[in-house]
């Protein structure tokens, strides 16, 4: 009877151990020189896109970083009056140089959004798709039975497709690890290498200002790999958690 009882209080204490590991920094990690860009309590070091502050639109649950979209109302979360309470946010912090970013997502179904690097804010850049490059963060359903389009879950929207789609289902964690070293970015999504690409590349910039992509106009084209990264509010509740960013 004791020994069940301590099995089961054991068992306890890990579950709630795991819990406790979101949104910190392992042993490992610090050695490596990660360091966090979402505490798990609260937006410090985060900002609506072009302007101060954080909508009430994100909040804090289960310590991750929520887009609270109770009914959608077109690409902007908005409260019972038709008021925007999101927008999309990005990091105080600009970043430059090689890195490592990792985050873990989960989306709503039917849901909508995005990760985004490369980000510089300035009024000539009206929407932070406009600059930012966006890893597409979505539940695929939307696009069922539609042609090929590179607005899936893994794509760099507007830009490339993933090479392949391995997106768990609605409700459920996926984790990405998005690395740039020298010329060549990376993505990996839950273990899967989807993108690969060399920057300097004819067929990068051809695809950076083809039909269809939003960076046409964006640093990117000009080689410029530096910004804040960000998160997109598509209207659509969506849940961020463990991100973290490092220089390598």
């Amino acid at each position: 009877m004791i020994k069940h009882l301590t099995s089961g209080i054991l068992c306890c204490l890990l579950a709630a151990g795991t819990v406790f590991a979101q949104n910190t920094l392992s042993s490992q990690e610090k050695k490596e020189g990660w360091k966090l860009l979402f505490n798990g309590k609260n937006t410090d070091g985060w900002h609506n896109y072009g302007t101060k502050g954080v909508g009430p639109g994100w909040i804090i649950e289960d310590g991750a970083l929520k887009l609270n979209a109770v009914d959608r109302a077109g690409n902007k979360t908005k409260n019972a009056k038709g008021e925007v309470i999101g927008n999309d946010i990005v990091t105080d912090e600009v970043f430059s140089g090689d890195f490592e970013f990792k985050a873990d997502w989960k989306v709503s179904k039917q849901a909508n959004s995005g990760i985004f690097f490369f980000v510089t804010e300035a009024p000539k850049y009206k929407e932070i798709y406009h600059t930012g490059l966006e890893l597409q963060v979505i539940d695929d359903s939307i696009y069922e039975g539609a042609p090929e389009n590179k607005h899936r879950a893994g794509d760099l929207f507007g830009v490339t497709n993933a090479r392949i789609r391995e997106p768990l289902p609605v409700g459920q964690w996926n984790k990405v690890l998005v690395r740039l070293k020298g010329n060549k970015l990376t993505v990996d999504m839950n273990g899967y290498r989807i993108q690969e690409l060399d920057l300097n590349s004819p067929s990068w910039k051809k695809s950076l200002e083809a039909d269809g992509s939003p960076l046409k106009n964006s640093p990117l084209t000009k080689g410029i790999f530096k910004g804040a990264f960000g998160l997109q509010d598509w209207g659509s509740m969506v849940w961020y958690r463990n991100l973290k960013y490092r220089k390598i």
